[in-house]
């Protein structure tokens, strides 16, 4: 088992990462409940193959796990969900030295971790991240949110969690895309800051995609420290420094946004496609060479993940998918940062890009690829 800190003070939390933990979450968890109940959020894809392990564990430890099972999918991660959860916090009589649990990805540890820094001003959670991109990324750093109808992650809060177990085992019935748009995240990690780790991933891509246990487990806990490292440095990115974790968001987000945040372009995917045009246009403005970004977008490509723009089909400009730009959450007195490259493993933030210059750009790509 990897444990990995997070430290950031009296917010301090450790990240658990191995196989079987969801097996044992009612251990892990009991020191921390204050009750003999607990509430657990989970989707119903989730449920499916983890509520039975979840429950037992916890009644072995004489704690009783109280459900609410959701939709699965990005639309649960919105405003509607948001207030049944919460009614449904307050029904289940949780107050502020309360834990709730989050068993899921990306979208229930957003939107419940969302819920408990709200509900009666801030209650504690522990995620427990069922896909590849929630152990690596978003379960960790305490950043929480819903969508809008204005754009992605718009509305939400820091709320640190208590404890994360993120378990190797839930990976297995991960579908095959899922896991591929995770390891988008994994990649992000060599390609921003590690470029020895950028250089293992080359070599051990298949066998971390395969599920092999101790490559799978390395690219998770090395995953997991890069971002614990950063988060610990930017708590809550009023500095450049955490703002590298956003590295092919900025991209990525508007190719989301033009597909509706719809499943024809999952995140992960957006995020990797977003690294090959930050390597590619840091490029064009002469930052890296074109060796370097043809190295970004080999490894994409090798992890089966989209590294075309074309291959989209996108109805839309490049000037339409700037536009998309004007409503990220990063935007900050009318100008917008990108994480862009000056070698594999030194993004930097650039904040005197040219949104015109970006249109004309992503013309180009969708002309020319």
């Amino acid at each position: 088992m990897a444990v990995v800190p997070v430290k950031l003070g009296g917010r301090s939390y450790r990240v658990h990462v191995a196989r079987g933990l969801l097996r044992e979450a009612g251990r892990h968890c009991a020191p921390l409940l204050r009750k003999q109940t607990v509430p657990i959020v989970t989707d119903a894809n989730v449920a499916r193959e983890w509520q039975a392990t979840v429950s037992v564990s916890f009644i072995a430890q004489g704690i009783e796990p109280r459900w609410l099972v959701l939709s699965p999918g990005e639309a649960s991660k919105g405003w509607d969900t948001l207030a049944r959860v919460t009614d449904w916090l307050l029904a289940e009589q949780v107050e502020r030295g309360d834990h709730v649990l989050a068993l899921g990805g990306g979208v229930i540890g957003d939107l419940v971790g969302f819920a408990s820094a709200i509900l009666k001003r801030g209650c504690r959670f522990i995620p427990l991240p069922t896909t590849l991109l929630a152990q690596v990324d978003s379960s960790v750093g305490g950043k929480t949110a819903i969508n809008t109808t204005a754009g992605k992650n718009l509305v939400g809060a820091f709320h640190q969690p208590s404890l994360v177990l993120a378990d190797l085992d839930a990976l297995a019935t991960l579908p095959e895309r899922e896991m591929r748009a995770g390891y988008a995240e994994v990649l992000k990690y060599g390609v921003l800051g590690d470029a020895e780790f950028f250089d293992w991933l080359a070599a051990n891509c298949g066998a971390v995609l395969a599920r092999e246990d101790e490559p799978l487990e390395r690219a998770v806990a090395a995953s997991v420290a890069a971002k614990a490292r950063i988060v610990a440095e930017d708590e809550r990115e009023t500095a450049d420094r955490r703002a590298l974790l956003n590295l092919g968001h900025t991209f990525g987000h508007a190719l989301e946004a033009e597909t509706d945040f719809s499943d024809r372009l999952l995140h992960g995917e957006g995020v990797a496609l977003g690294m090959v045009l930050a390597a590619r246009y840091s490029a064009r403005l002469g930052l890296i060479g074109e060796d370097d970004a043809a190295r970004v977008t080999r490894a994409v490509d090798a992890a089966g993940l989209p590294a075309e723009i074309a291959a989209l089909g996108l109805n839309a400009d490049g000037a339409r998918l700037a536009d998309h730009m004007l409503h990220d959450k990063k935007m900050d007195a009318g100008t917008l940062p990108f994480v862009l490259l000056r070698g594999i493993g030194e993004a930097f933030v650039a904040r005197d890009v040219k949104l015109a210059d970006v249109a004309t750009f992503l013309d180009e790509q969708l002309r020319s690829r």
